[in-house]
């Protein structure tokens, strides 16, 4: 929504009419988008219309297209596919079957909609929004719909929600379905894992993405894969020596398995197919290795959509429907996409033109070109999986150490981290050292070499391999300060929680006492509580959320079966909300209890109410979520006993407290990657500011900002000085002053049916033609 908006939501689609349709190949997701836009739209006051079967729904009309309600798109969110179906819709195409789609929607009064598929899809919608005032005046002349009808439907309103499991639409960081797909894609390459590593076997997997490789690249970067192939850069000439080489360099290593990731529109230089059965013979001939090809296929596009896109479409499609409530004749189609952290309207066209803009670049030969194309993401992915493939090491050595340690409870994605950081140094020419314990383990001196070898495997792994505790350096530091000397230590990174933070704050704060502690450091976020200063998300904090948005799928479909069934569920975060509300919007709670949102006695009795009056409708259960700290004595205990008494006779409880579940686990693909993607950054950061701290001889670091936190910051990653953010810190609760996903509580809230005020993203239509080459 722009900025300075004051109009009431709630009236804001009054008289108006909003059609959602699903089109193309089907995303995990797309229920999710579905789902908001409804649910949103009927907030709004207006009407909302399912148009079935896609454009092919839209073209025949009649029971094709029919009226949604609020309960129609309950139990949707745990789906994948798309509920309302989806077809490739060829009468569309021609102008007639548009004629027919305009005379349908002018009938039922619709001028609003909203289209969820890819750019094929969307491209069709703004051809029928360029012709609607022609096909009117068709329909008009033929006697189909009268002058008063066209008058009422004069402007025809397009917004699109891009579901696309390949992510092959540029000027969005991510398409809804992109995030479930790579799960699917790591459970397999997880499994096949353990099989290669039996039989030392070689396994070539084909993964989809005919004319994006962002699937494969990401895979590859999340699992250290030997080699990937994607049409956006093909392999030099002669890469068949090259691969083989590095293969076996691996194997030499001590590596029992080998994994190679092919794009399903990969190619060579000529433009000519390579596909995994070639590159399987090959690797069989020339090496003699086991070799095994694996084709996921369709696989990919099935199963359950993850936390992430069942955000991503709750928030995409509240974005969609105040995008088309707002619009003028004069505005563009719009996409509403992700951008980083942030959510951006982009000008449909513009995006369209980008997109074709790289099968262009790809078609010329000008492959670098179409990698800045995909976007900024895609090309820091590309850049840090060329950066950690190399196997040759680098002669030249800097004799600059590097310490890393943990500090915190353990999560998922650590040992990526650790793995990324490792090689990133060991590239670097530096020498890398593991910290065990924590920062009693740096006083204790309990430090030893890490090679690239020993970090092989590691970003699949949860946990922590190094080992980790809550302890701070405070009252060490003395002892911290002469291992660091006799240890030799130049830099230090430090992984971990809130206590990762602190004990940062505190080495800084220590270095007006010990010279020692005059170097750089830099703190990278991991806890499943997402809340460190200086960075909206933590390497775990993805983990935990599927964890739990797993648990509560399983918890509604008990529920489903009982009847009149209320779970109250308790969630780990410390005094951080983070958890609780995002798995409220994952989950479909009917509440989300947190300690940064006061509640009293009266909250709780309005949301037994609630839930009194849902149990009148169609849809007979409810889901509670409670933060382990949000208020000292409403407990779960006592809000579960309050439910049971109010709901007697009417629903019963039931109470689940999820515990250490929430820490355990492989890491998921998001958090592999953002971890991947940490560690080099802050590798590479230490090695610039050690250069510039340089001076007589030795390092010497004791301004603000040789001691950072490295964070995501809405669209990329920042680093911010640790003496900076300790004013927005509330070090008694553990908590950032301000972060950003308390303002998609509202949209929990929406969701979840009440009528509350809607304060949006404040997001206005931005240009993607800056991002040409």
């Amino acid at each position: 929504m722009s900025k300075g908006h004051t109009t009431d939501t709630t009236k804001l689609g009054v008289g108006r009419s909003i059609a959602v349709l699903t089109s193309g190949g089907d995303a995990q997701g797309m229920n999710a988008a579905v789902r908001a836009t409804v649910r949103v739209g009927l907030y709004t006051g207006a009407k909302v219309f399912f148009v079935h079967e896609g454009y092919q729904g839209l073209v025949d009309g009649g029971q094709n297209i029919r009226p949604a309600t609020w309960e129609s798109v309950s139990m949707m969110l745990q789906l994948g596919g798309t509920k309302i179906g989806s077809a490739r819709c060829m009468d569309f195409m021609v102008r007639e079957g548009r004629l027919k789609s305009a005379c349908n929607l002018v009938k039922l009064g619709i001028t609003n909609l909203c289209v969820i598929g890819g750019d094929g899809s969307l491209t069709g919608a703004n051809l029928f929004r360029s012709e609607w005032k022609e096909l009117l005046l068709d329909l008009v002349k033929s006697g189909q719909i009268t002058d008063a009808q066209a008058k009422a439907s004069a402007h025809l309103n397009i917004v699109g929600m891009v579901g696309s499991i390949d992510n092959d639409f540029c000027g969005t960081d991510m398409t809804i379905g992109t995030d479930s797909a790579l799960h699917r894609i790591m459970e397999v390459v997880d499994c096949i894992t353990t099989t290669a590593q039996s039989h030392q076997r070689a396994f070539i997997m084909e993964v989809m993405g005919r004319h994006c490789g962002y699937l494969a690249l990401v895979t590859a970067l999340a699992c250290g894969a030997d080699w990937v192939f994607i049409p956006e850069m093909p392999p030099e000439d002669g890469w068949e020596d090259h691969m083989c080489r590095r293969m076996m360099d691996t194997r030499s290593r001590g590596s029992r398995l080998n994994i190679i990731i092919v794009a399903e529109g990969a190619m060579n230089r000529q433009g000519k197919p390579i596909t995994s059965d070639q590159i399987k013979d090959l690797v069989s001939k020339r090496l003699g290795f086991d070799t095994r090809a694996t084709v996921l296929g369709h696989v990919q596009r099935g199963g359950t959509p993850s936390a992430f896109d069942r955000i991503l479409g709750s928030r995409m499609g509240l974005e969609a429907v105040m995008a088309l409530l707002e619009a003028t004749p004069e505005t563009p189609a719009c996409v509403v996409s992700l951008s980083g952290n942030q959510a951006v309207r982009l000008p449909l066209m513009e995006c369209v033109q980008v997109t074709k803009d790289v099968t262009k670049a790809m078609a010329e030969g000008r492959f670098e070109d179409a990698v800045k194309l995909r976007g900024k993401s895609f090309e820091n992915n590309w850049i840090t999986y060329k950066s950690l493939a190399h196997v040759h090491r680098p002669n030249v050595k800097s004799n600059i150490n590097i310490g890393i340690v943990h500090a915190g409870a353990p999560c998922a994605g650590m040992n990526a981290a650790v793995r990324s950081a490792v090689r990133m140094g060991i590239l670097q020419g530096h020498n890398m050292f593991a910290i065990h314990d924590g920062f009693e383990g740096l006083a204790l001196e309990q430090i030893e070499p890490i090679t690239w070898n020993d970090v092989g495997g590691w970003s699949g792994k949860g946990g922590c391999y190094l080992g980790t505790k809550r302890l701070l350096p405070g009252k060490m530091m003395e002892q911290i300060s002469l291992s660091i000397a006799k240890n030799n230590i130049h830099a230090l990174i430090i992984i971990g929680g809130f206590e990762a933070y602190s004990g940062g704050l505190e080495l800084v704060r220590g270095r007006e006492l010990y010279e020692e502690l005059c170097i750089p450091m830099v703190v990278v976020p991991a806890t499943v509580s997402n809340n460190v200063p200086g960075s909206d998300f933590t390497i775990g904090a993805d983990t935990a959320l599927n964890a739990i948005t797993t648990t509560c799928d399983r918890i509604k479909q008990s529920a489903a079966g009982t009847k009149r069934r209320v779970f109250i569920i308790e969630t780990m975060g410390g005094y951080c909300g983070y958890l609780a509300t995002m798995a409220g919007l994952s989950g479909g709670a009917d509440a989300a209890y947190i300690y940064e949102e006061k509640f009293t006695i009266a909250d709780l009795e309005a949301n037994v109410q609630h839930l009194l009056e849902k149990m009148k409708t169609t849809v007979k259960r409810g889901l509670i979520l409670r933060n382990e700290s949000c208020n000292a004595n409403y407990t779960t205990d006592f809000i579960f006993n309050l439910y049971s008494e109010e709901g007697k006779g009417i629903f019963d409880c039931r109470k689940n407290v999820l515990g250490h579940m929430q820490q355990g686990g492989c890491p998921t693909p998001f958090d592999r990657n953002f971890a991947t993607k940490m560690g080099c950054k802050a590798v590479l950061w230490l090695t610039d500011k050690m250069k510039e701290c340089y001076r007589h001889g030795r390092i010497f670091a004791n301004t603000p900002n040789s001691a950072c936190v490295l964070g995501m910051r809405k669209r990329g990653l920042l680093l911010q000085p640790l003496g900076d953010l300790a004013k927005d810190t509330d070090f008694e609760h553990r908590l950032p002053k301000s972060q950003w996903w308390l303002k998609l509580r509202p949209v929990m809230k929406i969701l979840a049916h009440y009528n509350v005020t809607l304060d949006t993203e404040h997001t206005a239509m931005e240009h993607v033609i800056g991002k040409r080459v």
